[in-house]
């Protein structure tokens, strides 16, 4: 059992689009959406979850070691919804958009992990670097070979970590070594995949499917039949990310009202339905969205790195679509979410909008793990959550600390912090009370 001593910050509730207050009422006895309890202890169970919060003039229990961390943020653990484990060894790759990047750096860098002992080794360091980035559960593309699915599963339950993933499925439009060849042996290792990992411990599997376009319409069918024989299971795909992307599968599925459209007609649309980027979506793309509970993976920094567009946010919100937040590395340029946050309120920006610091740090957290159907478990500082938890620094230089010491209020500080920090300012983190990170100069 242990307790930290920190300033606390986490949500209630989603806060109103543009609120730079309380964030407006959770609607649960009118406690505010952000819930702010600076200098308090988080009291944490011999079962790595959480016991509950108490001020911290009131000591804990002789039960308790503590960890004294005052004068540090502690915030829950991150939730990257939409991240590709082999692409560390592509990120910041020059020159190209979405399609011609897969072939020249994603696909080549997928391939080597045929390799169980490089598959291995990737999926250890992946995971460790989300862990040292302030994130402790993802959404998470590996590649088409099963045995990458097989050590990324095997390295998050290692280290206790929530991870929804699944082997990735293409069959057409694909370099030789990364396609399903045989339709009924990708289903087979789905079904084999799921039947060794889904529930296992902290572990999740998602239906993967890469994009319509390197798809046929009968592996799409055998991902909706999949999808429909387990409600439990996730479904995670790429979505209207690039306007050329959009035009070919007009191309290749005529008969599709839009790319959506592709997906509805298979069945790969639901409640656990988690679609990266959704940039180019029409207003019955939303509604066909909101109507079967998906939510969207928003990625600005790939977005803005591959120059694939801006996702209007606001709009997907007035329209009832969950929105959560994905780093979509290697596309996007850090594995940080911080840092990923403080390009949405860029791209947010150019699309008119202003983004709070509070919408965004609950899309990352709490409102990831609502759309996750997780909140149970992540996303809160909740009792009976489990503690995934990360410790920061609320600066790490003279301009940072500056910048906060003339903050006037806590939204201005926090937004403050979220466009400034980076991974250097995070200090620790826990994954069921455990710690699993701790920065080297502590």
């Amino acid at each position: 059992m242990i307790a930290i001593r920190a300033d606390l910050l986490d949500f209630t509730a989603a806060p109103r689009w543009g609120d730079t207050g309380d964030g407006g009422h959770s609607g649960h006895g009118g406690e505010p959406a952000v819930r702010w309890r600076p200098d308090h202890w988080l009291l944490v169970d011999a079962q790595g979850r959480i016991a509950g919060v108490q001020p911290g003039a009131v000591e804990p229990g002789p039960a308790y070691a503590r960890d004294d961390q005052r004068g540090r943020l502690l915030l829950p653990g991150f939730i990257d919804t939409h991240v590709h484990s082999p692409q560390i060894e592509v990120i910041a790759s020059f020159g190209t958009e979405l399609l011609d990047w897969l072939q020249r750096y994603t696909f080549p860098a997928e391939r080597a992990w045929a390799d169980p002992a490089v598959a291995a080794a990737g999926s250890a360091r992946f995971l460790d670097a989300l862990l040292a980035h302030g994130t402790t559960a993802a959404v998470v593309f590996p590649t088409v070979h099963k045995g990458s699915a097989e050590a990324l599963f095997q390295a998050a339950q290692q280290r206790g970590m929530r991870l929804v993933a699944g082997k990735v499925l293409m069959d057409r439009h694909a370099p030789d070594g990364l396609r399903d060849d045989d339709l009924a042996q990708a289903e087979r290792d789905c079904v084999d995949l799921i039947e060794r990992w889904h529930g296992r411990g902290r572990n999740a599997y998602a239906v993967t499917v890469r994009f319509a376009p390197t798809s046929t319409p009968a592996q799409l069918a055998m991902a909706g039949a999949l999808c429909r024989a387990d409600a439990s299971l996730y479904l995670q795909t790429h979505v209207a990310e690039n306007r050329v992307e959009v035009q070919w599968v007009q191309r290749l599925f005529p008969a599709a009202r839009s790319y959506l459209d592709v997906y509805a007609q298979a069945g790969l649309l639901h409640p656990r339905s988690v679609l990266a980027h959704g940039i180019w979506l029409d207003e019955a793309d939303l509604g066909t969205l909101r109507d079967s509970g998906a939510q969207i993976a928003f990625c600005p920094s790939s977005n803005l790195f591959l120059g694939s567009g801006l996702m209007d946010w606001p709009q997907r919100q007035a329209a009832g679509v969950a929105v959560s937040v994905g780093s979509d590395v290697g596309g996007g340029t850090s594995l940080s979410l911080p840092r990923t946050l403080a390009d949405g309120y860029k791209v947010q920006a150019l699309a008119g909008h202003r983004l709070t610091a509070w919408t965004a740090l609950h899309a990352a957290t709490r409102g990831a793990a609502d759309a996750l159907k997780l909140a149970h478990e992540i996303g809160s500082l909740d009792a009976g959550c489990l503690a995934d938890v990360c410790l920061w620094d609320w600066s790490r230089d003279a301009v940072g600390e500056r910048r906060l010491a003339v903050a006037q209020d806590l939204h201005e500080k926090l937004f403050a912090w979220m466009t400034l920090a980076d991974a250097g300012h995070l200090a620790a983190t826990y994954v069921a009370g455990r710690r699993l990170y701790t920065r080297a100069d502590r």
